[in-house]
């Protein structure tokens, strides 16, 4: 039979785990789009921003698609000549209360090579994981080649 005092301790205990606590529930995406790809020699990309309204930070780890093999967050960097390249972002942390944009110029879903064409006024499945195992499922729209973002 447990003592009064470890039912407290226990109820105590499980009562801080849940103040200190993030999950999916707590991940908000907003304005996912994509543009419209040329086939599938190049690689698309995704756009939204992912923001954290738990208690505690969250890491993006990794994407899934079902349009895209090889599904990556890149990152966008210019050097002091202006040159431009991308690469890898790995693990991305979302703070607590925090948002993190991917968005043209910046951190992106870079979904490289392609399954099937990006087509304009469709959409697709995008799959957000995290670092606790937690995935997070976004519809994509496709806007136009062009597009420089979701129409407000």
């Amino acid at each position: 039979m447990k003592s009064m005092f470890q039912i407290i301790v226990m109820a105590t205990l499980t009562a801080m785990a849940g103040l200190a606590s993030a999950g999916p529930e707590d991940i908000v995406v907003g304005d996912p789009w994509s543009r419209a790809s040329i086939g599938t020699s190049r690689p698309g990309v995704a756009y939204m921003t992912i923001r954290n309204t738990g208690d505690s930070a969250m890491t993006l780890t990794g994407l899934r698609t079902e349009v895209a093999a090889m599904p990556q967050v890149h990152r966008t960097a210019t050097d002091d000549s202006g040159v431009s390249s991308m690469a890898p972002a790995g693990d991305i942390e979302i703070a607590p209360a925090g948002t993190v944009a991917l968005e043209p110029g910046s951190l992106h879903a870079m979904l490289m090579k392609l399954n099937r064409p990006l087509i304009e006024a469709e959409s697709y499945s995008l799959i957000l994981i995290f670092g606790d195992g937690s995935e997070v499922a976004v519809t994509v729209p496709v806007l136009g080649v062009g597009a420089r973002g979701p129409e407000e």
